[in-house]
């Protein structure tokens, strides 16, 4: 199971396997491995939203800037370049949504109000380090999956010749490790020097510090839950999925860069409990839709390469799949589900497809939907519901 995204894991022993395997990928997802990928584009046309998210993204230069230039450290004119190309290879490549949510919930609970250029640029700092973050957890995770692409490229830890001098066939590897610890670090940066004198730094950092620990030990319930054996399939439940997901994805993904516009506009997070539930149910939701699109979605429209099946992950699928599924059933699921080989992955598929898991998702898809459109009409705050509606509105029946 992916938190978003995730990508193929696989094998490639010796060096020729895996240079064909980079060719494979980058021939079927059309990749370009030699240049990091720009921040997202903005939609030509016109409105508030375009003008909002192009704000959003030329401030991305300024705090890629900011870190580069910070003096921590005395490093050498290569290991500037380096941490650059990381940067921008991993952070400004994907949607935006998760940054861009901490834009449209700011302006939500401003509505009625101006809001000056300065707070709009802080909104943009804290959306943009939502977006480090999602950098730093898809990074690290890409390696803990060995996964091989990412966001319609190869993973970071993957890709060769970084620096003009390394050899051609050297990647960047085990050293992705300190790149995410890097990443994270940029994060601690940036909220400091932007919001230290602010009366809400303290509360933002204890935000981020809370944050970052519930989705470390979500990704150490994902990879202790992922088992290796077929006795160990029977483990799988509905209520360990969850909590996997709650804690990996829900909190960063959906509730974070909510709270992080309720402590810019001066709000107490107490008071917006019944805000925070609802957009973890709604990250469940999320991922659950995730897991749907890693096994039957075309990969050229999602930009990856879905294993889940393959990497014996705990998904919305197979715990469903256990749930509805004959002795006979099951007994091809156990003997086929977590091997990296594709008459066993077919084999798998051909059960989903016998349980009609396409209609069972589709049926739960309706009941989450509906179920949180109601929890949303009860919210008694207007801003509240508008943050929430946007969210849903962005998820719902998604295709990638």
């Amino acid at each position: 199971m992916s938190t978003q995204h995730k990508t193929a894991s696989g094998g490639g022993g010796d060096d020729d396997d895996d240079r064909a395997l980079h060719g494979e990928l980058e021939e079927k997802l059309l990749l370009n491995s030699a240049t990091p990928p720009p921040p997202a584009k903005c939609s030509e046309a016109g409105g508030a939203v375009d003008e909002y998210r192009e704000r959003f993204v030329r401030a991305y230069g300024r705090l890629r800037d900011e870190v580069l230039s910070d003096d921590s450290c005395e490093l050498t004119d290569e290991a500037k370049r380096w941490v650059a190309q990381m940067i921008d290879y991993n952070v400004p490549g994907g949607k935006l949504n998760r940054g861009l949510s901490v834009i449209d919930s700011y302006l939500l609970l401003r509505e009625g109000s101006e809001v000056t250029e300065d707070e709009f640029f802080l909104a943009c700092v804290l959306g943009w380090c939502v977006e480090w973050f999602q950098a730093c957890a898809l990074l690290l995770d890409d390696i803990m999956d060995s996964s091989h692409t990412r966001r319609d490229q190869i993973c970071w830890y993957k890709r060769p010749e970084v620096l003009k001098s390394m050899p051609s066939l050297v990647t960047v590897g085990l050293r992705a490790i300190n790149d995410g610890i890097l990443l994270k670090c940029h994060i601690v940066l940036l909220i400091k020097k932007y919001f230290k004198e602010k009366s809400c730094y303290v509360d933002i950092s204890e935000l981020w510090n809370e944050i970052a620990l519930q989705t470390s030990l979500g990704q150490m319930l994902d990879l202790i839950s992922t088992h290796n054996k077929a006795d160990d399939l029977a483990k799988y439940s509905i209520e360990g999925y969850r909590r996997i997901v709650k804690y990996k994805t829900s909190y960063y993904s959906f509730y974070l860069p909510v709270a992080c516009a309720l402590l810019l506009s001066g709000a107490k997070l107490e008071n917006f409990s019944g805000l925070r539930d609802i957009l973890i149910e709604m990250g469940i939701y999320f991922q659950a839709q995730d897991d749907y699109l890693d096994c039957f979605a075309d990969p050229s429209a999602i930009g990856k390469i879905g294993t889940d099946i393959e990497d014996h992950k705990c998904s919305w699928l197979i715990v469903h799949a256990l749930g509805h599924a004959d002795r006979r059933q099951i007994d091809v699921l156990h003997n086929n589900y977590g091997k990296k080989d594709s008459t066993c992955v077919s084999n798998v598929k051909s059960t989903y497809s016998a349980l009609d898991l396409k209609a069972i998702f589709s049926e739960f898809e309706d009941r989450a939907y509906k179920h949180l459109v109601s929890s949303i009409e009860a919210q008694q705050d207007r801003a509240a519901q508008g943050i929430l509606k946007s969210f849903l509105k962005k998820i719902h029946r998604r295709k990638k």
